[in-house]
């Protein structure tokens, strides 16, 4: 997805608090950013991913604090 366009549809997910969508796109906004090697960039979009699946209760919140505490950005939990 190209960054307008997931800048746009991050802002939608916002508006209409979908956090199951919120975790979907800054997932992707993190794959991309470690695409390019910005690991700062993608442990930021991790983080927010991370927050709104616990938030929600996704299931993909333990495959992202793994990738987190992969790379030392939190505490790898037991779930």
């Amino acid at each position: 997805m190209e960054r307008d366009a997931l800048e746009k549809a991050l802002l939608a997910a916002h508006d209409a608090d979908d956090t199951n969508g919120l975790v979907d796109l800054y997932t992707l906004a993190a794959d991309q950013a470690e695409q390019t090697q910005d690991i700062d960039a993608a442990c930021f979009y991790l983080t927010h991913a991370f927050v709104f699946a616990l938030e929600s209760g996704n299931s993909s919140a333990q495959v992202l604090n793994k990738r987190l505490a992969d790379r030392g950005r939190a505490k790898l939990l037991d779930f």
